[in-house]
């Protein structure tokens, strides 16, 4: 297929990704190679290999990885037709790790593959080559991830807001999230991998992801960063958006209103950031402490869930 046609085709193919109600059961079925198996795909990921602080680190240290860990898992921190398709920097590195089973049209070639300087994605690093390339886990060794883990090493930076602002046509992120995102790749590395490979994708784990973001969010606020505590109550928002996707389906309106509500409360949040309003960290404080009610009601429902390995295989075969 020649560049022209694999453009076409990727055009067409991220339509269907954008077309009102095209993107069921979950959105990341679209983005997976032909053949593979959506209960292996999606119902499990691989293990986070993420090195432990040591414990004479700086709590800001500790805090950054989170900032870190927290946005690259949300399609907002990515701009263009990413981020429209719902791609983060999770979609292709899982966990930080890689994705054999990616497959988006027009950018891949073989599963597991992406052209990071396709026009698809970025309006000023398309080169109009053909050339996918494998992608990378960024827990591996420095040879294939073509970054340093060296704390003192100033080019992660730079490179990773090339990623954002230039290839995927992303805003110019807040500083304290491109030194979280920086901080979080550093801190992967195969030594803190854990003996089980594979974990399975449970809305525990799911439900766990936002709490961190939030968590996250008030300690920003604590530090007067309003712009990364925004940041971080977005990604918190498109976090409950995928737990979301799950529980859509007859019987499950409950589990859809409580989320609708937890994600109401962090709107309203969000709102009082942007006006530069008090009240948000009682807000935050109040949306956790209501957490593990909605997660107790959805915890009832997993079994009727898309976190079921048995409703996750029915419905991606539907």
């Amino acid at each position: 297929m020649d560049r022209r046609t694999r453009r076409l085709v990727a055009i067409a193919g991220l339509g269907m990704l954008l077309a009102a109600g095209a993107v069921p059961p979950l959105r990341a079925l679209r983005w997976l190679a032909p053949g593979s198996d959506p209960v292996a795909a999606l119902g499990w990921q691989p293990t986070e290999c993420l090195r432990t602080a040591p414990a004479d680190a700086a709590p800001t240290d500790a805090a950054a990885v989170e900032i870190g860990r927290a946005v690259f898992r949300s399609p907002l921190l990515l701009g263009g037709q990413a981020s429209r398709a719902g791609l983060s920097c999770n979609s292709c590195h899982r966990n930080g790790r890689g994705n054999p089973q990616f497959h988006f049209p027009g950018v891949s070639g073989a599963a597991g593959t992406a052209d990071v300087t396709s026009s698809l994605f970025s309006s000023h690093r398309g080169d109009g080559i053909d050339n996918p390339k494998p992608i990378p886990d960024l827990s591996g060794p420095a040879a294939t991830r073509k970054i340093s883990r060296d704390p003192q090493a100033q080019a992660l930076e730079p490179f990773i807001h090339g990623l954002i602002v230039s290839e995927f046509d992303g805003a110019e992120p807040p500083p304290a999230v491109l030194a979280g995102v920086a901080a979080y790749v550093r801190a992967l590395e195969a030594s803190a991998c854990p003996a089980q490979a594979t974990e399975p994708i449970t809305l525990a784990g799911s439900a766990a992801d936002a709490r961190r973001a939030v968590q996250a969010a008030r300690a920003a606020l604590d530090g007067g960063d309003r712009a990364t505590a925004a940041a971080l109550l977005l990604a918190a928002r498109t976090m409950l958006g995928a737990i979301a996707e799950r529980y859509a389906g007859r019987g499950l309106e409950g589990d859809q209103r409580a989320l609708r509500s937890a994600d109401r409360a962090l709107a309203e949040a969000l709102a009082l950031i942007h006006a530069s309003k008090p009240g948000v960290d009682a807000a935050l404080t109040q949306w956790l402490a209501d957490a593990p009610a909605w997660e107790a009601l959805l915890a009832r429902d997993a079994p009727r869930s898309l976190f079921d390995a048995g409703q996750l295989q029915a419905r991606a075969q539907s």
